[in-house]
């Protein structure tokens, strides 16, 4: 993979080399991969390392045919699109899942401009819902009393499950983890050293997942 090439995604923001942006784009996708819900978009990441596929392949083609490092490069061109196509393919999944709950709760965000949505998921989750709930209503609600034509967002929302367990390494030395609840008549508080690894329920891990202290495995 070339080394050489960097971006900047401001003018005020130093470069970043591609295997930065590789390496950040890793550590999203299995986060996106091992949490509940859906996480903050990495979208620059994904655009940058889309254009840096573009400048491997125009390298990978140069290349002669008996060059003993053209299987190596295609190799690490096929797990970068690997890694791609399986974030925005779990992302994808988990809009699908739980489109009431994730709509509801981009639309409170957008007041503070803190969207975990690009605008294209958001726009595909608005028409995804309103196709679905189109076609309830031709195949089943038009045949169902008077009463029964409407439908009651609130019980159809499907919420992703806080609690469930998750692997997790510590990128950095956390004190004062809450535990709430797990302590007999009170409280439990961890802390966590950097490179320790844990199990727990999502739900006491999920901030510290999204500002980068801990990693999802």
């Amino acid at each position: 993979m070339e080394n050489g090439h960097s971006a900047s995604f401001s003018d005020d923001e130093e470069p970043i080399t591609a295997d930065i942006v590789l390496k950040t784009l890793e550590s999203a996708w299995l986060n996106e991969k091992f949490s509940p819900e859906i996480l903050p978009h990495q979208n620059d990441m994904v655009e940058c390392m889309l254009g840096q596929i573009q400048h491997m392949e125009t390298n990978i083609n140069k290349l002669p045919k008996t060059d003993f490092r053209l299987p190596v490069h295609k190799m690490e061109l096929c797990r970068i699109k690997y890694i791609i196509s399986s974030y925005l393919r779990t992302r994808l999944e988990k809009i699908e899942r739980y489109t009431l709950q994730i709509l509801k709760e981009e639309r409170q965000r957008m007041a503070s401009d803190t969207n975990y949505l690009t605008p294209a998921e958001y726009q595909y989750a608005s028409s995804y819902i309103e196709n679905l709930k189109s076609y309830l209503t031709t195949t089943a609600l038009n045949n169902m009393p008077d009463n029964m034509h409407s439908f009651e967002d609130d019980k159809m929302t499907i919420n992703p499950n806080m609690n469930a367990h998750v692997f997790f390494k510590a990128n950095e030395t956390v004190n004062g983890v809450v535990l709430e609840g797990l302590g007999e008549d009170q409280d439990e508080e961890i802390d966590l050293e950097a490179g320790s690894q844990h199990i727990l329920p999502y739900k006491y891990i999920a901030d510290l997942v999204k500002n980068g202290k801990v990693q999802l495995i």
